[in-house]
C-alpha cells in the first residue's frame, strides 16, 4: 500500500512534478536539443598533448617559449622506393623547383639513399596551415604520382576529423550492438527506443555543452560519447525496470511516480562509485585527467539529469506500446554457476590469492612507453603506414632544440661545434653552423675590411657602415680606436645593412641590389626559425631513438655542455624531454589514481553496505581484475602507453565495482529469507541481466574503439578497457560469489550503523521470514512475536502479557482489534 507519509516525500513530490509536467519538459529538452546541434560545432579540440604536461616542467616551460618567439615552418619527409641513386637525384631537382618549397635535402649517404629507396626531406616557406605549403605538397603528390611513394607531414592532415570518422562508425556499430543487448535484457520491445532516445540526448548534452569547457583534449572529444554510453546506460535501466515492476498493480501516472521516487536514491548511489573514480583522475599531475575527468563527469551528471527528467515523460508516452510488445524472459539463468560457487567456495578464494599475487607482480613489470609513435594498432592510417615504412629503411627521426637567451653567439658556436664532435649528433642547425658567403658561417666577426671584399662595398663605404652600427650600439670606443679591427658578427651587420637600405641611408644598384635581396630573404627566414628579440634557437639532431636510457643519459650530458656558457639559464625542447618529463609524473600520478580511487570508492560503500569487510573484499576483487587486465602486456611483450594505464585504472575501479555491488546488494538481501548458499545462487540470477548488459555494453564499446580506431592512444585506451571489463565480468561471475559465502562471517561482524541513518528500505512480494529489525509500510499477514510500537490503523489479533489487550495500544477510532489476522 502506499502511505500518505511516503506520498509527502521531497522526492516524491519532485518525481510527481516530473511526471505531471512531462510535457514542460519535453519542450525544454527540444529547445537544449536544438541548441546543442549548434553548440557542437564551438568546441575547441587540443590535438596536442604536450599542452598538458605540467607548467612546472622544463619541457611545457620550454614549448611555450618556443611558440612564442619563433616560427616553425612546414616540413615533411617523403620516401620514394625502388629507384635507382639517378632517378632519385632527378626528382630531387624536381622537387626543387616546386613553388613554396624552400629545401630539399638530398645526398648520397644512407640517410638519404638505401635499399633502392631515397629519402627527401623538405622544409617549405610557410607554416602548417599555410595555403602556400597545402599546394605545394599537393604538387609534391602530383609530381611523384607515378611511384611508391611514403609521406610523413602534418600538411593538410585533421587528425580531429579523422577521429570524428571513427568514431562515428564506432557508435554506429555500439547502437547496434546496444539494441541487441537492450532487446535480450528487456521485458518489452518498447523500452528499447525509450532508453535510445533518452541515451541519445544525454550523449547530445554532453557533446552540445563541451564548448564551457574551453578546449578539450582530442581524448575527452573521441571517446566520451562511447564511454558516456557504457558508463550511464545502467541508470536508464534502473528506471525502467522500477517502472515496469510498479506498472504491474499501478495505472501508468502512478507507477511512472513511485518509479521515479524509488529510482533516484537507488541511481545515484550507483552513479557515486563511477563519478568516484573519475574524481581520482582530475589529481593527475598530468592535467590530462582533469581534462577527462570534467567531460566525463560532466556526461555522467547529463545521464541522470536526463535518466530522471526526461525519461519519466517517455515512459508515459509509450506505456500503451510498452505493454502490448512484452515478451518473455530471453536470458537464461546462471543457477550452475552459483552451485559452482557454493562447492568451491574454499578452492576458488585461495585460488583466486594465488592468482592476485602472481597478477600484482606481473603487472608491476609492465612495459611502460610513454611515446606512442612506435605503438602499431589494429587499424592503421595512411600517414601511419608511410610513417612505419620511412622507419623501417631509414630508422626514426629524433630532433632536440635548445633555448638560451640570445647575443652570446661565441658560447652558441662552442656548444655547436662540441656536439658536432659527439657520435650520437647526426647533424645541427643553427645560425653559427649556417652558411653564409665564401665559407664564412653568419655568426662569425667580420671587420670593416673583410666585410667589404665578401660583399663589394668599397672600403670606405664599409668603415662608414660600421661607424653607424657603433653609434646605434654606443660603442664609441671602437670609433675612437679607428675601427680597422673593431669585427660585428656577419649576421647582425647583415641585419643592419638590410635596416639601412630600407631608410634609403645606403643606397645599391642593379646586381648588387638583386644579391642583397636574395639573402636578405634567406636570412628573415633564419631569424624566424632561430633567432628572436630574447632567445636563439639550436636544432640538433641525434641518432638515439626518442625513448630510451641511452638518449636521457645524453641529454643530461648536452645539459652539462650548456651549463659551462649559460648556468640554468636554458631550456632543452624536444620530444625525448617530453617523454623523460612524462616518466617523471607518471609513478607519481600511478600511486595517486590507484589509492584515491580506491578510497574513494570505499567510503561510498561504508555507506552503502554499513560494513567494514564487504567494502575491502569487494575492492580487492576488482582491483585483481585491473591486475589481470595490465599482466597482458608484460606477458605478451607489448608495450603499454602510460595514460592508457592511468585512465583506464580509474574507470574500471570506479566503473566494474558495480557489477560486485549489484550481487552484493541481491545476496544481503536475500540471505535473510534463506540460507547463504541458496541466497547467492538466488542473488547471481537477479544480478545477471544488470551485469550482462552494463557488462557487454561496455566491453564491446572498448574493444570497438580498440580495434577501429587508428590513433594509438585511443586504441589503447579502448582495449585496456574491453579487456578489464571482460575480465572484471569473470572475476564478479565466477570469484565473488564464492568469496562472499566464505567471508560472510566477517561481512556480519564488521557490520555498523550510522547515527541517525536508516538502513535501506527493502520492496518485496511473497512470504519473507525476518529474524531483526522491521521499520516501514506492510500490506499483507503479519504473524509474529513482536517488542515495538505500532502506528496507524490497525485490524489485528493483539495478545499481551498472554491476553488479549485492546486498551494499551494507541488504536485509531474504528478500528478493530480483535479482527482475524487473515485480513491483516
Amino acid at each position: 500500500m502506499s502511505s500518505k507519509n511516503s506520498n509527502n516525500s521531497f522526492i516524491h513530490k519532485v518525481a510527481t512534478i516530473i511526471v505531471d509536467k512531462r510535457y514542460l519538459f519535453f519542450l525544454l529538452y527540444a529547445f537544449a536539443f536544438v541548441f546543442c546541434l549548434f553548440s557542437k560545432n564551438w568546441v575547441e579540440v587540443e590535438n596536442d598533448i604536450t599542452t598538458y604536461l605540467p607548467e612546472d616542467t622544463e619541457t611545457r616551460q620550454g614549448l611555450v617559449i618556443m611558440n612564442d618567439n619563433f616560427t616553425t615552418y612546414a616540413s615533411a619527409r617523403v620516401m620514394v622506393s625502388n629507384i635507382t641513386y639517378e632517378e632519385a637525384e632527378k626528382i630531387h631537382d624536381t622537387l626543387t623547383e616546386i613553388e613554396g618549397v624552400q629545401m630539399v635535402i638530398f645526398d648520397d649517404t644512407e640517410d638519404h639513399y638505401r635499399e633502392a629507396s631515397a629519402l627527401y626531406e623538405i622544409n617549405f616557406s610557410g607554416e602548417i596551415e599555410d595555403e602556400i605549403c597545402t599546394q605545394a605538397m599537393d604538387d609534391i603528390q602530383a609530381a611523384l604520382e607515378r611511384y611508391d611513394i611514403s609521406v610523413d607531414t602534418l600538411i593538410g592532415y585533421d587528425e580531429t576529423a579523422e577521429l570524428n570518422k571513427e568514431m562515428s562508425t564506432i557508435l554506429l556499430i555500439a547502437v547496434v550492438i546496444i539494441i541487441v543487448v537492450l532487446v535480450l535484457t528487456s521485458r518489452s520491445y518498447a523500452e528499447v527506443p525509450v532508453l535510445l532516445i533518452t541515451f541519445g540526448m544525454a550523449a547530445l548534452l554532453n557533446v552540445g555543452t563541451n564548448f564551457l569547457c574551453g578546449k578539450i583534449s582530442f581524448i575527452s572529444d573521441s571517446v566520451a560519447v562511447v564511454l558516456q554510453l557504457a558508463l550511464a546506460i545502467d541508470y536508464a535501466i534502473i528506471l525502467c525496470h522500477r517502472f515496469s515492476d510498479e506498472h504491474e498493480t499501478k495505472n501508468t501516472r502512478d507507477a511512472c511516480i513511485d518509479a521515479l521516487s524509488k529510482a533516484i536514491p537507488e541511481i545515484c548511489a550507483s552513479s557515486l562509485t563511477t563519478i568516484s573514480g573519475l574524481i581520482a583522475l582530475s589529481f593527475m599531475k598530468f592535467n590530462i585527467g582533469l581534462d577527462l575527468s570534467i567531460v566525463l563527469i560532466k556526461s555522467v551528471l547529463l545521464s541522470l539529469l536526463s535518466v530522471f527528467t526526461l525519461m519519466p515523460g517517455l515512459l508515459v508516452l509509450f506505456s500503451p506500446l510498452i505493454d502490448r510488445t512484452q515478451h518473455k524472459k530471453l536470458l537464461p539463468n546462471i543457477t550452475l554457476i552459483g552451485k559452482f560457487a557454493v562447492k568451491t567456495r574454499y578452492i576458488m578464494p585461495a585460488l583466486f590469492a594465488v592468482i592476485l599475487v602472481g597478477a600484482f607482480l606481473l603487472s608491476n613489470h609492465c612495459p611502460y612507453c610513454y611515446s606512442y609513435n612506435d605503438i602499431q594498432t589494429t587499424k592503421m592510417s595512411e600517414r601511419q603506414v608511410a610513417i612505419f615504412n620511412i622507419k623501417d629503411t631509414f630508422g626514426s627521426s629524433n630532433m632536440v632544440a635548445l633555448i638560451v637567451p640570445n647575443g652570446n653567439y661565441k658560447a652558441e658556436s662552442a656548444i655547436i661545434k662540441e656536439l658536432e664532435k659527439r657520435p650520437e649528433v647526426k647533424s645541427t642547425l643553427a645560425l653559427c653552423s649556417t652558411d653564409a658567403m665564401d665559407g664564412y658561417k653568419l655568426t662569425d666577426a667580420l671587420t670593416p675590411r673583410q666585410f667589404s671584399e665578401l660583399i663589394g662595398f668599397d672600403y670606405e663605404v664599409a668603415k662608414a657602415l660600421y661607424s653607424a652600427y657603433a653609434l646605434e650600439h654606443d660603442q664609441y670606443g671602437e670609433i675612437l680606436g679607428g675601427l680597422a679591427d673593431y669585427d660585428v658578427p656577419l649576421f647582425d651587420m647583415f641585419l643592419f645593412l638590410k635596416d639601412q637600405l630600407q631608410s634609403h641611408n645606403i643606397t645599391l644598384e642593379g646586381e648588387a641590389q638583386e644579391k642583397m635581396d636574395d639573402l636578405f630573404e634567406q636570412l628573415e627566414s633564419a631569424q624566424l626559425q632561430l633567432q628572436s628579440d630574447k632567445y636563439s634557437r639550436m636544432v640538433v639532431f641525434l641518432n638515439l631513438p626518442e625513448e630510451s636510457e641511452e638518449t636521457y643519459d645524453f641529454l643530461e650530458e648536452v645539459r652539462g655542455i650548456m651549463g659551462k656558457y649559460y648556468a640554468d639559464n636554458f631550456y632543452i625542447i624536444g620530444n625525448s624531454t617530453s617523454y623523460r618529463d612524462l616518466e617523471s609524473s607518471f609513478a607519481k600520478d600511478n600511486l595517486m589514481i590507484s589509492i584515491l580511487s580506491a578510497l574513494l570508492v570505499i567510503l561510498v560503500l561504508l555507506f552503502t553496505f554499513q560494513s567494514v569487510a564487504l567494502p575491502v573484499l569487494l575492492i580487492i576483487v576488482i582491483q585483481g581484475s585491473i591486475w589481470i587486465n595490465f599482466s597482458f602486456p608484460t606477458l605478451m611483450h607489448q608495450p603499454l602507453y602510460f595514460l592508457g594505464y592511468l585512465i583506464v585504472n580509474a574507470i574500471q575501479m570506479g566503473a566494474n565495482i558495480d557489477y560486485a555491488i549489484v550481487i552484493s546488494s541481491h545476496y544481503q538481501e536475500l540471505k535473510t529469507q534463506m540460507p547463504h548458499k541458496e541466497a547467492i545462487i538466488h542473488a547471481l540470477n537477479a544480478s545477471f541481466p544488470t551485469v550482462f548488459t552494463s557488462g557487454s555494453i561496455m566491453a564491446s564499446a572498448g574493444l570497438l574503439i580498440g580495434n577501429l580506431s587508428a590513433q594509438p592512444v585511443i586504441a589503447i585506451l579502448g582495449n585496456c578497457l574491453g579487456r578489464g571489463t571482460i575480465i572484471s565480468i569473470i572475476l564478479v561471475l565466477g570469484i565473488l560469489p564464492s568469496v562472499l559465502v566464505l567471508g560472510d562471517s566477517i561481512i556480519e561482524r564488521t557490520r555498523f550503523k550510522f547515527k541517525g541513518i536508516d538502513r535501506p528500505v527493502l520492496a518485496s512480494k511473497g512470504t519473507m521470514k525476518v529474524n531483526g529489525r522491521v521499520r516501514g509500510y506492510i500490506n499483507g499477514v503479519v504473524d509474529a512475536d513482536f517488542d515495538g510500537i505500532l502506528h496507524g490503523e490497525i485490524n489485528a489479533s493483539i495478545l499481551t502479557n498472554g491476553q488479549s489487550n485492546t486498551n494499551e495500544l494507541g488504536i485509531e477510532d474504528g478500528s478493530d482489534a480483535e479482527g482475524g489476522s487473515d485480513n491483516a
